[in-house]
């Protein structure tokens, strides 16, 4: 049975299947839509940066909002000092369950600092970061890496290997490189290396878009859990359709658009009790394209809505839209 409880530490959750963080998407309202529709075993914030908590930045506070209903949950940071990422890690570890070091994102502006998956080029820095971390962290600690930087610098399970002798609980792997970004396939044969050089549990990453895809993966790299990320975009219940999947080989019954309308509207309101009516206004526009992304006259409800800036044509434009499908 690939369902299962995971134990990271002596954090164990009730399954592993896990919310990946999403920069600009794994905010407080998105994760409790998730943790409600999906129910994953473990749920990640955005990543933030361990400078800007050591230096008591107020957006990035904010960033680290969280509530009770969601735990267990993990909360990441990046850098690539090993004395910030120290001193971030003792003051987020003292809310989070779970303490995850960003070592796989791709985007520009951070791996420019010498931050995210540029931090996979020198293994020395891996191992520094990890242990400082460790060393300074209230609760167990995660690595989130990909395959490698490019094609020349494939190094998942060297860096792993650095990882879990400095004391990391478990690994989370992308199967692409830095290089690739999102496109391709991901390469699940590198995941599989992994989990086979190391003893902690190996959490794999990279193009699950379906039931299917969640059971292949078990089965082809013999992962502990699986991470969801982009699948998860305006399909909470990813989760909750893969643990169906898993337990009684089939598939659950198609979500209703009467679920999806009730649940864009506490998506809604959730932003609205976090972060004011102009930016709720704003920010649900890009999860309206998720939820209704194949629907009957998708395109034109998303180029109305990408024009309301208030609650109330919102919600207006909701009910016309649901009440004509």
């Amino acid at each position: 049975m690939y369902l299962k409880k995971l134990k990271i530490g002596n954090v164990e959750l009730e399954n592993n299947l896990i919310l990946a963080p999403m920069a600009g998407v794994t905010d407080l309202p998105f994760r409790i839509i998730c943790k409600k529709y999906g129910n994953p075993g473990l749920i990640c914030n955005e990543m933030v940066s361990a400078k800007a908590i050591c230096y008591e930045d107020e957006k990035t506070k904010l960033m680290l909002n969280y509530e009770d209903f969601e735990r267990p949950i993990s909360m990441q940071i990046f850098g690539n000092e090993p004395e910030f990422m120290g001193k971030a890690a003792e003051k987020v570890s003292q809310i989070s369950d779970i303490l995850d070091i960003n070592m796989g994102c791709p985007a520009p502006k951070v791996v420019k600092n010498g931050d995210g998956s540029k931090i996979l080029l020198d293994l020395d820095l891996v191992y520094e970061i990890t242990k400082e971390v460790v060393q300074k962290s209230l609760k167990p600690v995660t690595v989130k890496i990909r395959k490698g930087w490019d094609s020349e610098h494939i190094v998942a399970v060297e860096a792993a290997k650095a990882i879990e002798e400095a004391g990391a609980s478990a690994i989370v792997v992308h199967g692409r490189t830095r290089e690739e970004f999102y496109s391709g396939v991901a390469d699940w044969d590198i995941i599989r290396k992994v989990k086979e050089s190391v003893k902690i549990p190996v959490i794999g990453n990279g193009d699950v878009k379906t039931e299917e895809d969640a059971k292949r993966m078990f089965e082809e790299t013999n992962v502990d859990g699986i991470m969801i990320g982009r699948a998860s975009l305006g399909n909470p219940w990813i989760f909750k359709k893969i643990e169906y999947y898993l337990e009684n080989d089939e598939k659950m019954p198609e979500i209703s658009n009467t679920e999806v309308k009730r649940v864009i509207k506490e998506h809604f309101e959730l932003l609205l009790k976090e972060k004011g009516e102009y930016v709720a206004t704003r920010e649900i526009r890009k999860h309206i394209a998720w939820y209704v992304k194949g629907m009957k006259n998708a395109t034109v409800f998303r180029e109305a809505i990408n024009q309301v800036d208030s609650a109330e044509k919102f919600f207006s434009l909701l009910n016309q839209y649901f009440d004509s499908l």
